[in-house]
Order: C-alpha cells, then structure tokens, then sequence
C-alpha cells in the first residue's frame, strides 16, 4: 500500500477534504488509509466493480429474487456493493457525527426528469444506511428532489453538474431545503455540489475543435477549473451552506489548481496515482484565478460562457446542455443498463 503524502497533507493541513472515486473494496481501503473521507460512485463504478471483482460480489448477490423487473434487480444489486463500502465508511461517520464518512447512493439515471420517481427511490436509497447520500442529477426535476431531500433530512449529492449556474442552483435548493427543515423540526443532512471539472473540459474541447476556435488546449484544461472557483467565490459571497465537489478530475493539475478550498473532491485511484509524484513543497493554490486572457479566450465558446456566468441557464435548460445529456447517457448505456442485464 503506497502512503500518498500530498493526500494527507490535503486532507490533515488545508481546509479540503477528499472522497474516494472507486467501487473496489481494495482501493477504497487504500483510499482511507491515505486519508478519505467518503465515497463516489454512479452507476458505471457499480457496474465496474461487478464486473471486476465476480468472486466478491456474487456470493452477496444470490439471494436476490429473480421475479424483479431489470430496474428492481439493478437497484437491489446497488444496495448489495453500496451497503458494503458503507459499512466501511462507517466508523468515520461515527466519530465525525455524521459531519463525514458517506458513500453516495445514485438514483436511476433513466428518470432524471421524474421528480415523483426520483423521490420516491430517494426516500429507498436512504434506509440502506445511515450514511448513504442520495445522488441526484441537476436537472429542474432533480433540484426539486434535492430541496424536499433536505428538508426530510437526507443527506444529498448534485451530480450530472458541470456549471455555475447549477452549482448556485444547488446552494438556494439547500438553503430552501435547510429552512423548511427547520420550520419542521427536522434535523438537516449534508448537501454537496458536484462540478465535473474534467469532463466540462472534454466537452469544451470537442466543441472548439468543431468550431475550429482560436482556444488553446492550455485554455481548455483550465476551463473546469474556472467554473469551479467562480462557483466557490459565489457561494461564500451569497451565504451558500453546500459543499462544493469537484469530479471527473483528468489530471493532478485539477486536484492542486483547488487544494486549499473548503471543498470535498473525488479523487478517482488514477488521479490519487498522480498524486503521488507531485513534488514538494505542497502548495494551497485556491486563492489564485485563472489568467483573465485564458477566460477571455474560452468566452468565444457560447458552451463556455453558458457554464461559467451565473445566469448562463435556467434549471429548465440544464437537462439540455451537452455534456449532461453525455453524461446521463453513459451512467444509463455503461453503467445501469449493465447491471440491469447482470445475470445472477
């Protein structure tokens, strides 16, 4: 097991914290030793670690009903392999007092726009343990599931999220959330706003090749990065009480351009691996913008300047941006579909 010293200096010296991006038993076991503090998964990691490791999952999954329809059976294979990890997480949980120690539970990804069924698997997703945490897309459906979560007191992760203004979108849904709560007695779970870093830049860079812009790839690779700080600096001038998330990262220039902000960041084991080169000594580098002349180059995409100004979508068009069609489309075609056909 290889001890990441730049991991536990983020976790132990700055103000972030990091979650594990795997659903391997091994890794997330090396993921805490080196520091972790919670757990993503989607679909697609479900899927993978079903298909990777056969021998550990089956034995668990052979008493599940083979009367349940394909959405019953994927969702009963999710709960097997997340309640699991949970209880690997658990004891952080514990000590923390709920504050961290969670592993994300995501609902299906065919229904991102059905409030009613998103809902009601929520409400399901959470009884598997006390610290599962409901993922949800941010679509307009998603951010109205996300609000009633909070005020029922789930604890919530914003997903298929690449943008300031679903970022922002997410911090008032909470805020909304955290008030009815409290006008109901309710005791609040957390909340944390995810901001697909590297898969932003993906798209970005297909729709500046497309358009054959005047964008350096120097530019694109700093795009993600952009919309996150300008969401962080917006969510602690409005108040916002959310946990940013930034995922997807592509390369250990995403996790140091943010180390020092007070966020959560899923570190998958790729990007731990980079980590393990980056040299001393370690730097908090938060507090530093991105080049104006890089933004100014990204603003002659309208896909950027859509993502990065605060009133760049209304919830209504965030289910119609790109990359969260892309997105949603592979945690459906790679990841839930799979396990849906998974023969027990």
């Amino acid at each position: 097991m290889s001890a990441n010293k730049y991991l536990h200096w983020l976790s132990s010296e700055t103000r972030s914290d990091w979650w594990h991006d795997s659903a391997i038993i091994e890794e997330l076991e090396e993921a805490i030793a080196n520091g972790a503090v919670g757990l993503t998964t989607n679909p697609l990691l479900i899927k993978l670690s079903l298909f990777a490791k056969p021998d550990v999952w089956r034995p668990m999954l052979k008493n599940i009903p083979a009367s349940l329809t394909p959405a019953e059976k994927a969702e009963e294979i999710a709960r097997v392999i997340t309640t699991h990890l949970a209880a690997k997480l658990l004891p952080i949980f514990e000590k923390t007092k709920g504050e961290q120690g969670f592993v994300c539970a995501q609902v299906n990804p065919t229904k991102a726009g059905d409030a009613d069924l998103m809902l009601a698997m929520a409400r399901r997703l959470a009884k598997w343990a006390p610290n599962i945490c409901i993922k949800l897309p941010v679509t307009a459906a998603g951010l109205d599931v996300l609000e009633e979560c909070i005020a029922e007191g789930m604890s919530v992760c914003g997903t298929a999220s690449f943008t300031v203004p679903q970022a922002l979108a997410i911090g008032e849904r909470h805020m909304k959330g955290l008030a009815r709560a409290a006008e109901n007695g309710v005791k609040p779970g957390k909340c944390f706003a995810v901001v697909m870093v590297g898969r932003l830049d993906d798209y970005l860079r297909d729709v500046a090749h497309d358009r054959k812009a005047d964008v350096k790839e120097s530019d694109i690779v700093q795009s993600g990065t952009a919309v996150i700080k300008r969401a962080y600096t917006l969510f602690k001038e409005r108040g916002y009480k959310a946990i940013l998330m930034p995922a997807g990262m592509r390369g250990d220039y995403h996790l140091t351009a943010l180390a020092g902000a007070a966020m959560s960041m899923s570190v998958a084991p790729k990007i731990a691996g980079m980590a393990l080169e980056i040299a001393h000594p370690f730097t908090e580098h938060i507090d530093e913008p991105v080049a104006p002349d890089v933004i100014d180059r990204l603003r002659t995409l309208p896909e950027f300047v859509r993502a990065y100004e605060p009133d760049g979508m209304k919830p209504t068009d965030f289910i119609t941006y790109g990359v969260v069609q892309r997105t949603l489309s592979q945690f459906v075609e790679a990841g839930w579909s799979p396990v849906e056909a998974y023969q027990l």
